[in-house]
């Protein structure tokens, strides 16, 4: 017997259930899947707007897929001094931190052995990026105490340069003793005079009165400290002999990286040369008087001037904690005073003065900032390092080879196969358990697809994510996760379907039951992946990011594409008529029919008792 017309309207806005069923049921709330539509629309348009503007479409690919550079560093001792473990598990760290900060995702860092570095980077990282990996970024402030031309000429480092030898030192030092600094020819990137040039021997000293015999430097910034013996590091290196003043290792001094590296070994307490970044001038620095664990941060971006406005230089901006802070108010109150070059502080880093400004005033609020001929990615760089903190020793690029993505072609090659087959098996489950509903699911799965390649290529180009093999993985795994969802969500309404509801009202009803598993489900997997992401490493941080960015998308598809698309379709005659082939069809899944009560209302409690009744008879 046919439901008259009217209960055919009214059943979509009262229903009575028997008591196995909750006594009150609030009429289902209709969505709008147009508006569902749009909001996915929008969300492909700025995914694809974001693509555009960056030019690539393609996802960057990982160390595995693409290939990359293999660098094995070999930390670098002087003084017979040793390696231990925990040396070298900080050097890791921060070895970690500095390649994270360039942006390069899914680069490895790990060790050889008991003591070398192994850093695998994927596609083609810079000269600057592969520098920054072995540079020990120990900052320190020095006052500067006298300069000279800068020049790269001169003999190998490791031997004693031919123009100096002890009797020559000693005929230049007879001739007089140094001044208390240069003459005023000398500047920040001028040439020193003769004065500070012409070094006294040994025996100057002794013809000094009492009083200075053993008073010694006044402060970091005395030219007293030209006249002292330099310290064996240089001795051990064969650049100078035990002799050797530091006004004659000032003439000495190579601007090569050859002599950088034994300037970097030199000790805190003792004087030292070193040349400026651009090569065009070397220094005489006093001993340390601010060092790099007073940093308490470091950023780079473009300088501004005493007004605020931006000068288009970029420059590397200190803060200093509070010792760190008192030791800068007493170096600049100090230096600002002095003559030429004296009247200067060099912030130095690894055996070189990346600036030697010029103190006007005393600085007394912690702040410190570096210019001189910074990009914005060496600037950025140079911050990274010093905010990660130094390197507990210096390192040498032992080996540095190119890693071919052969390998990596083949496994994904297998991925993608084996991703096929698994969206195939999805696709035969789902036709053939749900019928023409499971062309909602193939296109969900589609969508769910072409949303997440947008993401994974815009992350590329904006964080420089790389996809690698762990990540396919997760993608492969992802695609069980996402059918579960659309089945849960088909279940829910064919249950409604079976309950005697029809198709429109099943399928909201079933939505709202749904909506709240999925959520559920979902947030429970985001979860997992988000603690697997922090606490492991390496690849399985690029599995954990897959699951946790495709479960995302999850949420995004079902909501604004299979609900509303399944809201559209139940308006149809194909699936709200309830069609065979449809895969609602009431008669298939067993649906009781509902009877007329009256005033506008529907019930089966009586049909579902007679139906109970016979089951048990």
């Amino acid at each position: 017997m046919s439901t008259p017309a009217g209960a055919e309207r009214a059943d979509e806005n009262r229903y009575t259930v028997d008591s196995n069923r909750p006594a009150a049921r609030k009429k289902p709330k209709h969505t709008n899947p147009k508006r569902g539509l749009a909001v996915l629309l929008a969300l492909f348009l700025v995914l694809v707007g974001g693509i555009a503007a960056t030019g690539h479409w393609t996802p960057k690919l990982g160390l595995d897929l693409e290939g990359g550079r293999t660098v094995v560093l070999e930390p670098v001792v002087t003084g017979g001094k040793s390696v231990n473990s925990s040396q070298v598990k900080q050097a890791v760290d921060i070895i970690r931190n500095r390649v994270d900060a360039t942006g390069t995702s899914e680069a490895e860092v790990t060790t050889l052995g008991e003591k070398d570095i192994v850093v695998s980077i994927p596609g083609n990282p810079s000269q600057q990026v592969l520098d920054s990996l072995s540079r020990s970024s120990q900052l320190n402030f020095r006052a500067v105490i006298a300069a000279a031309q800068g020049s790269t000429t001169g003999t190998s480092p490791y031997r004693l340069p031919e123009v100096v030898n002890p009797s020559s030192a000693a005929k230049n030092g007879a001739s007089g003793s140094a001044s208390a600094s240069p003459s005023s020819s000398a500047s920040a990137s001028g040439s020193a005079s003769s004065s500070a040039s012409s070094s006294p021997s040994s025996s100057s000293k002794d013809r000094l009165p009492a009083a200075f015999k053993t008073a010694g430097p006044a402060n970091a910034s005395d030219p007293a400290w030209g006249n002292e013996k330099v310290d064996s590091v240089w001795v051990k290196a064969g650049i100078a002999t035990p002799s050797t003043t530091y006004n004659q290792l000032l003439q000495l001094y190579a601007c090569t990286p050859a002599y950088q590296e034994v300037a970097a070994a030199a000790p805190d307490n003792k004087p030292t040369v070193m040349c400026a970044k651009e090569g065009n001038e070397k220094l005489l620095l006093g001993p340390v008087e601010i060092k790099g664990s007073q940093l308490t941060d470091a950023s780079s971006g473009l300088d501004t001037n005493q007004q605020g406005n931006q000068t288009g230089e970029v420059a590397v901006n200190l803060s200093l904690n509070g010792s760190g802070k008192t030791a800068l108010a007493n170096v600049t109150r100090r230096v600002a005073p002095l003559e030429q070059p004296r009247n200067r502080f060099a912030i130095v880093v690894d055996g070189q003065s990346i600036s030697a400004p010029t103190v006007q005033a005393p600085l007394t609020d912690g702040q410190a900032k570096i210019t001189g001929g910074f990009t914005e990615s060496s600037g950025k760089l140079l911050a990274d390092s010093l905010k990660f903190g130094a390197l507990p020793m210096s390192f040498k690029e032992l080996t540095s080879d190119q890693v071919s993505p052969q390998l990596g072609s083949d496994q994904l090659t297998k991925g993608l196969i084996a991703g096929a087959i698994g969206f195939g098996l999805v696709v035969l489950y789902s036709l053939i358990q749900y019928r023409a509903l499971g062309l909602v699911t193939v296109a969900s799965l589609l969508v769910a697809a072409a949303m997440t390649y947008l993401a994974v290529t815009l992350l590329g180009s904006l964080n420089n994510f790389r996809l690698s093999m762990a990540g396919v993985t997760g993608l492969i795994v992802a695609i069980g996760i996402t059918a579960d969802s659309f089945i849960v969500y088909f279940e829910r309404v064919r249950d409604e379907v079976r309950a005697g509801r029809p198709l429109r009202a099943a399928v909201e009803t079933g939505w709202t039951r749904a909506k709240r598993t999925i959520i559920i489900s979902d947030a429970v997997n985001f979860l997992a992946a988000a603690v697997l992401y922090v606490l492991s490493e390496s690849t399985v941080k690029a599995f954990a990011f897959t699951l946790g960015l495709t479960t995302i998308i999850d949420i995004v598809v079902v909501m604004f594409f299979t609900h509303p698309v399944l809201a559209l379709l139940a308006r149809t005659k194909f699936f709200g008529g309830g069609h065979p082939a449809s895969g609602l069809d009431p008669a298939r899944l067993g649906a009781r029919q509902a009877a007329y009560a009256g005033r506008g209302r529907v019930t089966i409690a009586d049909r579902r008792r007679a139906a109970a009744q016979e089951e048990t008879a």
